[in-house]
């Protein structure tokens, strides 16, 4: 991807966004009051079949993703289309055993709130719309990226022609297979869970009340989301090899397998929406920086989605670099916001809270997977330890909310600013 990139007269801007889906779409709304001019550039349209970033699946935002999107003024847009986590449960499919966790703990209202993506989308791009320092470039497909100590350049296609965008800083926010993490040449280490998540939207007799529901089963969480109008949003994470039988079964048939799975807590279940399914693995860079480049969200760590961290995740991603940008600005409005120091200083913010989340996810997935005795015993001391001691479900609550290590101060409630 590093040919002919001088063949197409060149367009300047500050930050060039690859990936116009939920991460890069919030960071373009996080830059934008700084003043800096920012290109997005996504290839697949918001509304296209082919586009994962707006579709039906349910985001479950932790409360410092919450808070980072008021800090971006976007919440204002989305909470009337959001349901309040007032409990979660979880539970080991086939073993006695339960955490419940309650806000109130923590000295809170609700621990976050679900939300449709496609909702999420709508609002996102409703913002840009309206800010003048973002061009939003869609459909671009990506065929070059150059970058070197002094700038960043991108070649990409737009209504039959090509161009070129020359940029101080190149962010790549375009998902597990990310194009831009490959032309810079980061490697990755990759994990095949050989599981698929199924995902709808299910209507149950009794009313949700605000409960979340995550049972724990060898091939991945059985999760059971609060939702509007009353609805849950299912992600029932099954062997891959099954998946394609799950989605073929007709609607009453899949309603009585997987309330057979979960229970009477709501009554009977009875309506499912449309069924999709993602394979689930983990993707992560070695590295997330290069000159004049960083990657960050999916594009920099994919990962399993039991206890819904991943977008979480890249959302923090999203606040810190901003934070680090907007502090060197308001150090000096000339600073090179695409320096290696600067990048290096996000790098080494975000590694430890990445890890640890990458930590957290891979290791559960992997433990309740095992079949062993041994194991079987760890998760139920786990789950008796976390039900009898409140210290240790208030760690769990915090982690889980997106509260550790030194937080962004979006994710605090607090804004950002050049001066």
């Amino acid at each position: 991807m590093m040919s002919q990139l001088s063949s197409t007269p060149v367009e300047h801007c500050d930050v060039a966004i690859i990936g116009g889906g939920l991460v890069g779409a919030s960071l373009a709304c996080a830059l934008a009051p700084l003043g800096l001019k920012i290109a997005l550039l996504e290839a697949v349209p918001p509304r296209a079949a082919a586009q994962p970033s707006y579709d039906d699946r349910t985001l479950a935002l932790s409360a410092s993703s919450c808070r980072i999107l008021q800090g971006l003024e976007v919440w204002p847009l989305l909470q009337e289309r959001a349901t309040a986590i007032r409990e979660i449960s979880v539970t080991e499919r086939g073993r006695p055993g339960r955490v419940v966790l309650h806000p109130a703990e923590l000295g809170l209202d609700c621990f976050g709130h679900v939300l449709e993506a496609r909702v999420f989308g709508a609002a996102i791009m409703a913002m840009l719309s309206a800010m003048e320092t973002v061009e939003f470039i869609c459909p671009a497909p990506v065929s070059a990226i150059e970058c070197n100590a002094q700038t960043a350049r991108v070649r990409f296609a737009r209504n039959g022609q090509y161009r070129t965008l020359e940029a101080r800083l190149l962010v790549g926010a375009d998902g597990a297979d990310s194009v831009v993490r490959e032309a810079l040449g980061i490697a990755t280490a990759r994990h095949d869970y050989r599981q698929t998540a199924v995902i709808c939207n299910i209507s149950t007799q009794k009313p949700h009340q605000g409960r979340a529901f995550e049972c724990l089963t060898p091939t991945g969480p059985f999760a059971l989301l609060p939702h509007v109008n009353e609805r849950c949003g299912l992600v029932w994470s099954v062997a891959s090899e099954d998946a394609a039988g799950l989605l073929a079964l007709p609607d009453d048939e899949f309603l009585r397998r997987a309330q057979s799975l979960f229970g009477a807590a709501l009554g009977a279940w009875l309506k499912v929406g449309k069924r999709s399914a993602y394979p689930l693995r983990l993707v992560r860079a070695l590295e997330d920086t290069r000159p004049r480049a960083v990657i960050i969200g999916n594009a920099a760590h994919a990962i399993h989605p039991v206890g819904a961290q991943g977008f979480n995740l890249g959302l923090r991603d999203v606040a810190g670099l901003a934070e680090v940008i907007a502090e060197a600005l308001a150090q000096d409005p000339a600073a090179d916001i695409g320096r290696a120091q600067l990048l290096q200083a996000y790098s080494d913010w975000r590694a430890p809270d990445q890890a640890e989340t990458i930590a957290y996810a891979d290791g559960l997935v992997r433990l309740y997977a095992n079949p062993t005795g041994l194991a079987a015993m760890a998760r139920s001391l786990g789950l008796l330890a976390y039900s009898l001691l409140p210290p240790l479900r208030r760690q769990l609550a915090i982690r889980a909310m997106g509260y550790r290590g030194r937080v962004p101060r979006l994710a605090l409630g607090e804004t950002l600013g050049n001066a």
